[in-house]
This record gives C-alpha cells, sequence and structure tokens, in this order.
C-alpha cells in the first residue's frame, strides 16, 4: 500500500516542533498583530497547510482542539497540539480577563436591524454579532422572513443598521427565493442585482453536507467579509436522518459539533449567526403552550438568543424573547409585507 512521503522540509519543522515541550515554548509577541507566520517552530509548508485548511488568524487555530485541527490541516496530534499552544499564548486568549477588558471586547460587537423598531427593541437595539440566534415556530410563522431581511439588510452600511459586510446562507430546505429578496431590495431602496450579489447560498442535502459548508464558510472568509451567516433550517436534517431514541445520543453529539463550529465561526469574523429551527408538540403538556423546538438542551445552551414566533389575527407576527444572557423577557409585535419586516 503506497504511502505518503514527507517532504524535508515537512520533517524538520515535526522534529523541531516535537523536541520541545509546550510549557518551555518562549514567545516574543511581534510588533504589530502576529499572524501565523509568527508561531514557533512554524515553517513555511505547515504554514501554507494550516491556510489552505482554512486557518488564516491565530484565533482560529487557538479555538481548536487537537484532534480536530491534526484532520483538518494534516498534522500529527502532538504537532497540533504545539501549534495550539502557541496560538493561544500569541492571540492572548490562555488567560483570564478583567471585566473592563471584556467590556472592551464587547464594544466591537454590532446590531443589525431588523427593519422592525419593535423587534429591534426587544433585542437591545437588533440582532448581535459574535451570537447565535435562533428563531423557532410553526411553519408560516415568519422564520425564513426573517432569515431574508436579514440577508437584505446586512449588505446596509453600518450608519444605517446594517453591517456592510456579505452574507453566507445555508439552505436546507429549499425556501430561499431571490424574487423575495429582489422585494425587500426594493422596499428599502437598494438595487436587487447590487444584494443578489453579496448573499452567497449552498443547498445542503444532508446534515454531513450542511457540516462540510461551514468549513467552506471559514476557508472564504479569508478573502471575503462574512458578517451573517443563516441556517434555514439547523435541524431539518439531523431529525430525518437520525430516527428513535436509539440514534438520539449521536445526533446531539452532531448537532453539538455542528454549532460550536458556528459560534467560532461568529466569534472569529465578528458575525451573527441565524439558525431557524422546527418545532414539535409535546401531546403531555397539561397547560402552557406545547409547542417545543427540536434539538432540545443541545440547541437551547448553545444559543446566545432564543426567539419564538407565532401568528396572530391580520396577518401579524408576535415574537417572544424567550432566552438571553443580558435582556428581559418580551414581546414584539411585526407584520411581513410584500416590503420586508415591518412594525
Amino acid at each position: 500500500m503506497a504511502t505518503k512521503k514527507k517532504t524535508n522540509e515537512e520533517s524538520i519543522e515535526e522534529t523541531d516542533l516535537m523536541d520541545e515541550e509546550v510549557e518551555e515554548v518562549v514567545i516574543e509577541v511581534p510588533d504589530g498583530e502576529p499572524t501565523i507566520d509568527d508561531l514557533p517552530g512554524v515553517g513555511p509548508a505547515t504554514a501554507e497547510k494550516l491556510v489552505e485548511a482554512g486557518f488564516n488568524e491565530l484565533l482560529s487555530i487557538a479555538v481548536m482542539s487537537p484532534s480536530e485541527l491534526a484532520t483538518a490541516a494534516e498534522l500529527g496530534e502532538a504537532v497540533s497540539a504545539k501549534i495550539i499552544a502557541a496560538a493561544k499564548k500569541l492571540a492572548n486568549i490562555g488567560g483570564f480577563l478583567s471585566g473592563n477588558e471584556l467590556l472592551e471586547r464587547r464594544s466591537h460587537v454590532m446590531k443589525l436591524t431588523s427593519g422592525s423598531k419593535a423587534l429591534d427593541e426587544l433585542l437591545g437595539g437588533g440582532f448581535e454579532t459574535q451570537a447565535i440566534c435562533e428563531v423557532y415556530g410553526e411553519f408560516g410563522s415568519g422564520k425564513t422572513q426573517i432569515g431574508h431581511q436579514l440577508a437584505v439588510n446586512t449588505i446596509l452600511p453600518v450608519e444605517q443598521g446594517g453591517f456592510g459586510g456579505e452574507v453566507f446562507y445555508i439552505d436546507t430546505e429549499d425556501t430561499f427565493r431571490p424574487e423575495r429578496i429582489a422585494q425587500m431590495a426594493r422596499g428599502i431602496g437598494l438595487e436587487p442585482e447590487m444584494i443578489l450579489e453579496r448573499i452567497h447560498v449552498a443547498r445542503a442535502y444532508n446534515s454531513a453536507h450542511q457540516m462540510l459548508l461551514v468549513d467552506e464558510i471559514k476557508r472564504m472568509s479569508k478573502n471575503i467579509e462574512v458578517k451573517l451567516v443563516i441556517v434555514d433550517s439547523l435541524t431539518s436534517h439531523f431529525r430525518s436522518e437520525y430516527l428513535g431514541r436509539g440514534k438520539l445520543a449521536e445526533r446531539q453529539q452532531k448537532l453539538n459539533k455542528h454549532l460550536r463550529e458556528l459560534k467560532q465561526l461568529s466569534d472569529i469574523c465578528n458575525a451573527l449567526v441565524l439558525v431557524t429551527n422546527q418545532v414539535h408538540s409535546k401531546p403531555d403538556a397539561m397547560w402552557g403552550d406545547p409547542t417545543k423546538p427540536i434539538g432540545g438542551h443541545i440547541v437551547g445552551h448553545a444559543s446566545t438568543f432564543r426567539i419564538y414566533l407565532r401568528k396572530s389575527k391580520g396577518g401579524r407576527r408576535i415574537g417572544r424573547l424567550v432566552d438571553s444572557p443580558n435582556l428581559p423577557e418580551g414581546e414584539a409585535i411585526f407584520n411581513v409585507v410584500a416590503d420586508g419586516i415591518r412594525d
């Protein structure tokens, strides 16, 4: 059986990394913002492997596990562990931070308008970056409409409540409609062709493909300013492929990994991740609303914000903020009209 031969340069790099203990690596922070090229013991061949695997920033390496980095970049696990340890030190994420330092980091969070002042106020000023926002509800409740509207609004300049960036839309149920995007673009006075050019759509045909598309977004983020990632819907494929209680544990593990990678993407790119979710009804519920989102505690814990949508009279929609780390529960009423999401 044929084996892949390593070049002399790769062998020397891995030998150098293997010969030293992680704790003994002395990191001298270079002038300016450190990059992958500043990692000690990482030569051109290894750096090229990391970049080809989609790791363009130190933070993207620092948040990986050794086994994940080894698989993605085709490196040894021991070598990957040393690279991660060095990246953590250079990126300065290995220790505790003061509350003031965290407040400074939070100052980089951006807010995206939904088109509805009531919905924006419910979310403390809009949908924020560095977060996963889950929107769930029955069919026709407006989940996909919010996704389309946020995709359009992301293209707006920051001073107009947008992000001024690019959108990636993972479509699992064939619900993306460019015609609807064009309608919403005209509703805010923008050219539909310009908006559609900056929205990148991929159809996911199964859960493995869905997870692979997140890796593809990471690779593309090297040259494109990713500001919004939409997964519509998050649980559709997982729900249909992993049937019965015997497959429940495997499904939840895969779903957890998928959400973790989406959160890493939101942190690294300072982007918003919007996931829509299906619901099911609990027949044993004696009181209250029996409608519950799919995914259980895994999705609940991974989501930064959870919004429950339901239909009301006269074509109106009610959005209820179910969970947030810093905002109280509350409701907002909005309309879905031809121009998009409005009060």
